[in-house]
């Protein structure tokens, strides 16, 4: 390709209208100076702008606008590499790391550290980019401790920003260990000592992160970012009791901090405290009425804590300010609804839904309140989406098939899962609900030849292992085999609670009810489900703790009232 001569040049700069710089001769820039004379114009290198200086500029930038980035970050290193030029060389960095060629972004800031040796900006680049390279950990950490050298105005700042700069280093304590070494002729200052307790608790050592940010707090107690950090670091520690009291005293004696308010009212959140959640985020609502993520979440809490008047007009306000989370909204919106037995209220706002991430959820929901309400037809055809992709079918089908199953017609959801088997003999859900459904119709060798085959195609699906496993212990047959084969669930998934309950029901049917007893209170423990329920009060009955498997049965029946399969394990001892 032959450059263009000098007059098209011109032409062309004028037409884009560059910004940078290099549209006047970089000789003529570098004469500028304030009244001081130190601008920094002053420490740019004396040179023409050239036509092949201008011409490899604009093939860069052009490049890079039809997304030819290799060629425009090649383009901008060369040229980085002739011109010696700051301004070049931090434009070639910049393209290089939006290209993710780090390696050419390495080169790019060495180049700009050289061209221009006093700009914090380019060591603080180069120093990050020596970082992720993961070697030149020693270059690194020159770099780093020259800029906190030389830059005592902007001390805190930096020592605050560490820990940005090391992102990329994958060893993450590695740079807890490079963050304590630049840190330490810092120490009294209190940013050093939050640079520290930030790399603790990125590398995982909260013991560490906390004494760090203790020491932040030696220095100066009421600083806000330590505070706020100790805050977190105690949240995830466990403590979150103590975290509550610090944030709160701080809250205290600074009402008005937003950034403290917030953070408490979080923590509630967190913490399951939802009344008083409510009111800390009502209080931040209350000075910024208009701002639409707070009126958000005091409609999540309002809902939560079942005032559906105020969480229904709050819902509506964040809509009708134009949320991010609409759909999420509306789904909300709908659920009211459906709580005020407004059914078509309810159908009306999941109709709405139409983002990719919720359709298929409303869809769903759509289907099972039309079920709920004696409109079966109506439901299955919500679920009809020929349109749709495999995997969206798919799940539409497994929610049809669990209609058919709440319906009482597992006969008919059995048939249309096994049609959709023959299509595909090998998918894992398909094969595991329809073992299910089949249980359900005492097929069980269909049920176990399904869940075997499952087993072959996955040796990890813990569930299958399970439903087997259970199927059998629950009629009292190869107790053997069966508790084999809950163990191997229970390896695969150890906390989690109905593997838990089958290992307690299969233990009590081969008549070790106090072992038992130790798998379904933990089971229970985790999750209050009313089937765990029904077994947890079995055992304790048949132990003579008649009191204690009334309780749990009164508990269980107060929040699951139609459960058949706690009602009759109820009826069936009490006789």
């Amino acid at each position: 390709m032959t450059a263009p001569s000098s007059r098209k040049l011109a032409r062309i700069a004028s037409c884009l209208g560059l910004t940078l710089s290099l549209a006047l001769p970089l000789s003529a820039r570098a004469q500028l100076t304030d009244e001081a004379g130190d601008s920094p114009a002053a420490r740019l290198p004396a040179q023409a702008l050239t036509a092949e200086t201008l011409y490899q500029f604009l093939l860069a930038e052009i490049a890079g606008a039809r997304g030819e980035l290799g060629l425009s970050v090649q383009a901008y290193l060369e040229l980085a590499r002739r011109t010696a030029d700051p301004r070049i060389a931090r434009r070639a960095a910049e393209i290089a790391l939006y290209a993710r060629n780090f390696e050419a972004a390495a080169e790019a800031a060495r180049i700009w550290s050289l061209a221009d040796p006093e700009s914090e900006e380019a060591r603080r680049l180069l120093a990050g980019m020596l970082a992720s390279s993961g070697d030149g950990l020693d270059n690194m950490q020159m770099h780093f401790a020259r800029i906190l050298a030389e830059t005592p105005d902007q001390l805190p700042q930096n020592l605050m920003g560490l820990n940005r700069a090391l992102a990329r280093l994958n060893d993450k304590s590695m740079a807890l260990r490079i963050v304590e070494r630049l840190t330490e002729p810092y120490l009294d200052y209190r940013e050093a000592h939050y640079a520290r307790a930030q790399a603790a608790a990125i590398a995982q050592d909260p013991d560490e992160a906390l004494a760090a940010i203790d020491g932040a707090l030696e220095l100066d107690a009421d600083w806000e970012p330590a505070i706020l950090l100790k805050t977190q670091l105690l949240q995830q520690a466990g403590g979150g009791d103590e975290a509550l009291d610090l944030i709160r005293d701080y809250l205290q004696q600074h009402p008005d901090n937003r950034n403290a308010r917030l953070t408490y009212a979080r923590l509630l959140v967190t913490l399951q405290q939802f009344e008083p959640a409510r009111a800390e985020f009502r209080t931040l609502l209350a000075s910024a009425p208009d701002d639409r993520d707070l009126t958000y979440a005091v409609a999540l809490l309002s809902a939560q804590l079942d005032d559906l008047d105020e969480a229904e007009r709050l819902f509506g306000k964040a809509l009708a300010a134009g949320h991010p989370e609409a759909d999420a909204i509306r789904l909300n919106l709908a659920q009211i609804a459906e709580r005020r037995d407004d059914v078509d209220g309810a159908l009306a706002h999941y109709r709405e839904v139409s983002g990719e991430e919720h359709a298929l959820q409303a869809r769903v929901r759509a289907a099972q309140l039309l079920a709920r309400h004696d409109r079966l037809d109506e439901a299955r055809k919500q679920l009809d989406a020929p349109e749709a992709d495999e995997p969206t079918r798919k799940r539409l089908l497994l929610a049809e098939a669990q209609l058919l199953r709440d319906a009482k017609l597992s006969a008919t959801a059995f048939d249309l899962l096994d049609q959709a088997l023959r299509a595909a003999p090998d998918d894992p859900d398909l094969l595991y609900e329809s073992a299910m459904i089949a249980e359900q119709l005492d097929r069980l060798e269909v049920m176990e030849g399904r869940l075997r085959k499952l087993i072959a195609l996955d040796p990890e699906h813990a569930h299958a292992y399970n439903a087997l496993g259970y199927s059998l212990a629950d009629r009292g047959l190869r107790l053997d085999e069966a508790e084999i084969l809950i163990e191997r669930a229970l390896e695969l998934m150890p906390d989690d609670p109905f593997i838990l309950d089958s290992m307690g029901w299969v233990r009590f049917r081969r008549g070790a009810p106090t072992d038992a007893l130790t798998h379904l209170e933990r089971a229970y423990a985790i999750r209050a489900d009313p089937e765990i329920a029904a077994h947890l009060g079995e055992v304790l009955w048949s132990l003579d703790r008649q009191a204690e498997a009334q309780r749990i049965w009164d508990e269980a029946l107060a929040a699951n009232p139609d459960h058949r399969a706690l009602q009759d394990t109820i009826k069936r001892l009490q006789r």
